[in-house]
């Protein structure tokens, strides 16, 4: 079945049986570059399929996601919580099991939600980014050591209204932050160097990814600082690998802090919850 010729369902099919064999999503990946082909969203797209033609450089979209292009460098975009960023090779691809931070934050905090916002390790700014727009009332600070990553990140505040409430800054950790703050957004790279890796992280950066033999190096700089940083009645969300909650609970729990694990949709642990006593 051809990608170039046909009408869009047809192509639609032949890119999901191309991407299958390296792809656990291979329709959606097929689906969201023929939207990008188009210039649609994808679900203009979907609903208008039959009506329309296969874009030229449809199959050269497809050819890169074969040879291992994560879809979201491909079209420069990702969707996050409510939001849409712009994704580049030098940030994380924000991913649904982060959203796991904001649904704690917004368990914590209801309707009324935090006045400040710290998000360590801001990449793309998904996390702060996504917590102002859920409150339009607040404030938030995202450090990372990318200037790179930094560059993405006031893009997509200013491209999605919140520069005014949002600033940036380079920095090493928490270290030098003064104050503290109502919620802490924190994703630090948590793989050990020596797992085994597959699929798009292979393309994602790699001081995003790893931090030392047991993944826990990022962890044990964060810890001392949780309690100076935050606020009476605030807490910090602070993802994790799907193994570490005992590792990380009891870094966290060693400051004097509360600490309760949250899974995220696959049932796995994924963040750690810590409060104030």
């Amino acid at each position: 079945m051809c990608l170039t010729r046909g009408n869009i369902p047809d192509a639609l099919r032949a890119a999901t049986d191309r991407l299958a064999g390296f792809s656990d999503t291979a329709r959606l990946d097929a689906e969201l570059l023929m939207a990008h082909a188009l210039g649609l969203s994808r679900g203009d797209m979907l609903m208008r399929q039959r009506d329309l033609s296969v874009p030229a450089d449809f199959a050269a979209l497809v050819a890169r996601r074969a040879a291992g292009e994560p879809v979201a460098h491909i079209i420069g975009m990702r969707d996050f919580w409510t939001i849409t960023l712009a994704v580049t090779p030098d940030t994380l691809i924000p991913r649904p099991d982060s959203e796991t931070l904001i649904e704690a934050a917004v368990d914590h905090f209801g309707a009324r939600g935090p006045q400040t916002v710290l998000d360590l390790g801001t990449g793309s700014g998904a996390l702060l980014l996504a917590a102002l727009a859920q409150w339009p009332h607040a404030r938030g600070l995202g450090i990372d050591t990318s200037a790179a990553a930094l560059a993405v990140a006031r893009g997509n505040a200013a491209r999605l209204d919140l520069g005014g409430r949002a600033d940036f800054c380079i920095g090493d950790w928490a270290k030098g932050v003064k104050g503290a703050f109502d919620l802490l957004l924190i994703n630090p790279p948590y793989i050990g160097v020596d797992e085994p890796l597959s699929g798009d992280v292979l393309r994602e950066p790699a001081s995003a990814l790893f931090a030392g033999t047991d993944g826990l190096d990022d962890y044990r700089r964060i810890a001392p600082d949780l309690p100076r940083l935050i606020a009476p009645g605030g807490m910090a969300a602070i993802e994790i690998g799907h193994r570490q909650g005992e590792s990380v609970g009891a870094l966290v729990a060693a400051q004097g802090l509360n600490i309760a694990i949250r899974r995220d949709l696959a049932g796995l642990d994924r963040c750690i919850v810590a409060t104030r006593t």
